[in-house]
This record gives C-alpha cells, structure tokens and sequence, in this order.
C-alpha cells in the first residue's frame, strides 16, 4: 500500500472532532486526576476502549527580564521522573471561576513573590494527548517587580523551591542540548526565542486573556 502525503501551504489548525463514546466509566480518582476508560467508534466503524486522564489543566509563565535578557526559573524535585528540574512557575486550573491570567498572577506572586505589568500569550498546548486532556498555556511576563505584602508561605514541597535567575541564551542552548527537559520551559524556552527572532517582536504575540479554546473562561 502507497500512503499519500499531502504538501500543505495554507495556514493550519487544530480542529474539534469527537468519536461517538459507547460507554464508559471511572477507573481510579486521585488528588488531582481521573483515570477513565470509554468506548469508542472510530472512523472505520470499528470500536475501542480509549484510557486517559482527566486533567483540569495549568497555566506557567517565562518571566522575562528584557534588560538582563534573563529568565526566571524554579528549580524542584519531581518524584515521577526523579529528577531536580529547571522549571517555569506554574500551577493548576483548580480555583473556581479563576481565569488563566487571573491564575498565573498568582502563582507568580505565590512562588516568587513578583509582579509583573505586561502579560501576553506564548504558547498553547496538549502535554500527552494520546493519554491525557490535560492542557498548558505558558505565558509571558514582562516588566518585573517585587510583590507588595508579606510572602506567601509555601508548604510541603514547595519549601524546597530554588529561584533563579538564568541567562536566556544558556537556557535555549541547553533545552537544545537536552539538559532542561520540562514540557512547560521547553516549550515556553523556545517559543521566547522564536517570538523574538520575528519581524514583530514581542509586540506581535496575542494579548495576556487571548481565548483558548481548550479551556474557555
């Protein structure tokens, strides 16, 4: 059998599209996720069993200093892959009625107690979408400053966070060198980067409450 392979030129995007679902039901619930299986037809009419989890999706931030040409990082234990990874401040879509802009705000004021005065859009996407509807939007902060008021007291893990300010350039070198590997900063890494190599800059990326149709507030 010969496949074909369409050469596309005009502008591409995601598009909805659902399966018929059969049936289906909870396997597991925990802190944050629902294991769930579901039955599905598939184009052919055939039929499957489809198992992901159900994530309420995150939002993070490259928090840039333009003048420094620096990058905010955490650095934080993640027991699955057990590793100490250079992370960007994030957090869940958890909070009731918390848009994602409204979110990031505070989880940038609750992991680095900082503001920042300019938000825009990076980057949106599916980390594993072949087992998990969870979705990332990564945002960009600019124009930086201390936050008013006390600092937010971190717990459990969070104790152990390592803020830091990192040099843009190193950073892309060695997220293509494949020594940072954390979706959010590989991503947000590289789209930085890209955005500023672009006839328009920074000032050509979507404003900080662009819709997201992944996950609409």
């Amino acid at each position: 059998m010969t496949f074909h392979i369409e050469e596309l030129s005009e502008p591409i995007e995601d598009l909805p599209a659902n399966w018929p679902v059969l049936g289906g039901k909870d396997l597991a619930h925990g802190g944050i996720t629902v294991y769930r299986r579901e039955r599905v037809r598939m184009e052919d009419g055939t039929e499957a069993d489809r198992e992901y989890t159900l994530h309420p999706g995150a939002v993070g931030a490259v928090v840039y200093d333009e003048e420094r040409d620096l990058v905010l990082s955490l650095c934080q234990y993640r027991h699955p892959v057990r590793r100490l990874l250079w992370e960007l401040p994030a957090g869940l879509l958890d909070a009731d009625g918390e848009t994602p802009l409204e979110a990031v705000k505070r989880e940038l004021y609750e992991e680095a107690h900082l503001t920042a005065k300019r938000w825009n859009v990076l980057a949106d996407y599916y980390n594993t979408a072949g087992s998990s509807n969870e979705a990332m939007r990564v945002f960009l902060a600019r124009g930086i400053a201390p936050a008013n008021g006390d600092q937010f007291e971190r717990q459990g893990e969070e104790k152990s966070l390592r803020p830091a300010w990192l040099d843009r350039t190193m950073l892309t070198d060695a997220v293509l060198a494949g020594k940072v590997g954390s979706g959010a900063m590989v991503v947000g890494t590289l789209a930085l980067a890209t955005a500023l190599s672009l006839p328009d800059g920074l000032d050509g990326l979507r404003p900080g409450n662009a819709p997201w149709s992944a996950r609409p507030f």
